[in-house]
């Protein structure tokens, strides 16, 4: 059964969004080539044909719901507000305004917890959390009244370099020529494929399980990060009495958890949570995701550009992963802003330079904190547990890594 105030905001979305901006006037240049029907396939169709260039979108099925969310950050906000989802983030959005890391790792140096406040910031919140799909449905209505858009309801098998073009290959329609393909396939990227670009993916011995539950007590837009020898276990605020659990585990834990009904998955989360909450209910689906990192050689071919998890992939962690791709979106547009022709060495030069150090230092972090968690040496227990005292106590430190976090 799902959280109410969810199911109210879920309806409202998609009736009383505020129009976006009117769009540009249409270039008159073949459309861009977006593949991927995912949230970042869809922001950057959108994105796109509101500054000016008409797009075609290569869109499979709507995946189903299964319990995950979405803590987007200033800029991400940023983006989606100029694509008139205000409404929607507001109406099915919780605010973040306190982040809380707790030690749970069993370590003999435990620190304290440490809590970032975002009005250390100047901020009213690091972020804004909502149930990924009530964020599909938002940009897929925007799609379907969006006049410089075609939706194709297809997949993209490969691609090939044409002369001074692109083509796309799809599996049930004929092929496209396109200044520009756009490749937001996800993590197992066929169009990635077709480029033979290299991509070095390291397993993690980790399930991560995801969920919306209701809960006894408020949570005071509180997100509450465990940090268990297993990964990070997270609560993070959904409107009224709900959160979102993104809980890594074990592959076996994972399996008992898994086959537990909705009433012992509920205990088993609030034993977790220390009862901070109070009793906790199922209120949304359950999901359950592999999880690996990917480093991939570039991001760029001739007029292709990799964006969202076909162009980077890590567990979620940090709320790191939309929002990564989200700025891979506004980069683009940046180098879209000087150039005529979607797809000039200019463009794809620009894109791989601005991502580069972005994607390169977030996957490196992300990594580094879910191995300090895995790893049973007491050294790094004693770094790991350093490193939070040393944030908890020391103010200017503190506000440089939030800073960082949010993408400023």
């Amino acid at each position: 059964m799902l959280c109410r105030p969810l199911m109210r905001f879920a309806k409202a979305t998609l009736m009383t969004d505020t129009p976006p901006r009117p769009p540009r006037t249409v270039s008159a240049t073949p459309p861009i080539v977006v593949a991927g029907g995912g949230l970042v396939g869809m922001a950057a169709a959108l994105a796109l044909a509101d500054h000016g260039w008409a797009v075609i979108l290569v869109s499979g099925s709507t995946p189903p719901p299964d319990g995950r969310t979405v803590a987007l950050m200033p800029q991400s906000l940023a983006l989606l507000d100029s694509l008139g989802l205000a409404d929607t983030l507001a109406r099915s959005g919780a605010p973040l305004e306190i982040l809380r890391l707790i030690d749970d790792s069993g370590s003999l140096f435990r620190p304290p917890s440490v809590a970032f406040e975002a009005r250390e910031l100047g901020l009213e919140r690091f972020a804004t959390n909502i149930e990924n799909h009530a964020l599909l449905k938002a940009l897929s209505a925007r799609i379907d009244d969006h006049p410089a858009i075609t939706v194709i309801n297809d997949q993209v098998t490969g691609t090939k370099d044409g002369n001074g073009s692109r083509q796309v290959l799809l599996a049930a329609r004929q092929d496209i020529e396109t200044p520009l393909l756009v490749a937001a396939d996800g993590r197992r990227s066929a169009i990635r494929n077709a480029l033979d670009i290299r991509v070095a993916h390291k397993a993690y011995p980790q399930v991560a399980l995801t969920a919306i539950l209701r809960h006894e007590r408020d949570h005071r837009f509180t997100s509450t990060e465990f940090h268990t020898r297993h990964g990070p276990f997270t609560l993070v605020p959904l409107p009224g009495r709900c959160s979102s659990l993104v809980w890594l585990t074990s592959p076996e834990k994972a399996d008992t958890l898994s086959g537990l009904d909705d009433d012992a998955f509920g205990r088993a989360v609030e034993d977790q949570a220390q009862s901070m909450l109070g009793k906790m209910e199922l209120a949304g689906p359950r999901g359950k995701i592999g999880m690996g990192i990917d480093r991939i050689d570039t991001i760029t071919a001739p007029r292709c550009v990799l964006m969202g998890d076909a162009a980077h992939a890590f567990p979620p962690i940090g709320a790191q992963g939309l929002n990564l791709g989200l700025r891979d979106i506004s980069d683009l547009l940046a180098c879209l802003d000087h150039s005529s022709d979607a797809g000039a060495p200019e463009v794809t030069r620009g894109y791989q330079s601005m991502r580069h150090k972005d994607i390169s230092t977030r996957t490196l972090g992300v990594d580094m904190l879910n191995r300090s968690l895995l790893s049973p040496y007491l050294p790094v227990d004693f770094a790991r547990g350093a490193g939070l005292l040393a944030l908890a106590s020391i103010g200017p430190l503190r506000q440089f890594v939030m800073r960082q976090g949010i993408g400023r």
